[in-house]
């Protein structure tokens, strides 16, 4: 299976850059480029990606907007957005995830991260950069967020799947779950599977922005007191 990715960019070296990378990659392969906001909307709803890679800072329509617009569209629900940023100076990141994105990479990631990111994300059972993503979460939890009915989400799930939930927003893997809890990683990936289908987040990285957002963690990794 070919992982079909768009590249949105404003800066045409950093495509052609990232494209290179990505070429090196069987599985993987770019259909389009967009300079703009408008343009990567515009893109992906022609060649329907499975991955969008996208600047957060672009001339017109950022790509915080242009997130938001892609996640939207029922015609792209398959696409996944991860977004490119400089983590110590961009302040969006947090409001990007919150919107739909999958993750968010660096521009200075490694080109083997990089592709792995876009396979983890395609496949949709791996957070980005769980240490990174984790961080910045913590940073901007404190903003206020959109009312909550916090415990009639929360309690659709099992007491197995609260915990594998609180694991997987302190950044562990399915595996280290497995490991932590002492089950196999299939029986954690069907515990992740199914809090995401009954929350009725898209994905990981939506998983661990509710257990912020709801206070099922807290930032700086503790657990609620009464959860």
């Amino acid at each position: 299976m070919t992982i079909k990715v768009l590249l949105a960019d404003d800066q045409a070296l950093v495509r052609a850059g990232f494209s290179s990378l990505l070429a090196r990659a069987e599985d993987i392969r770019v259909v389009g480029e967009a300079g703009t906001g408008d343009e990567a909307v515009r893109t992906a709803r022609a060649v329907r990606p499975d991955v969008v890679l996208m600047d957060i800072r672009m001339p017109g329509t950022d790509g915080l907007t242009a997130t938001r617009t892609i996640v939207a569209d029922p015609g792209l629900a398959e696409c996944r957005v991860i977004v490119l940023t400089t983590f110590e100076t961009d302040e969006y990141v947090f409001a990007a995830l919150r919107a739909g994105a999958s993750g968010f990479l660096t521009k200075e990631t490694e080109p083997d991260d990089l592709r792995q990111a876009v396979r983890a994300v395609a496949a949709g059972d791996a957070l980005l950069s769980p240490g990174a993503t984790r961080r910045v979460i913590e940073q901007f939890a404190h903003r206020p967020a959109a009312p909550t009915d916090t415990a009639e989400r929360l309690a659709v799930l099992t007491a197995r799947e609260l915990e594998v939930t609180r694991l997987i927003a302190t950044g562990l893997s399915n595996d280290q779950i497995a490991a932590r809890l002492c089950i196999s990683p299939l029986t954690a990936k069907t515990h992740v599977t199914r809090a995401i289908a009954k929350l009725g987040v898209r994905d990981r990285a939506q998983l661990v922005i509710l257990a912020y957002e709801t206070g099922l963690v807290l930032a700086g990794g503790g657990r609620h007191p009464e959860r």
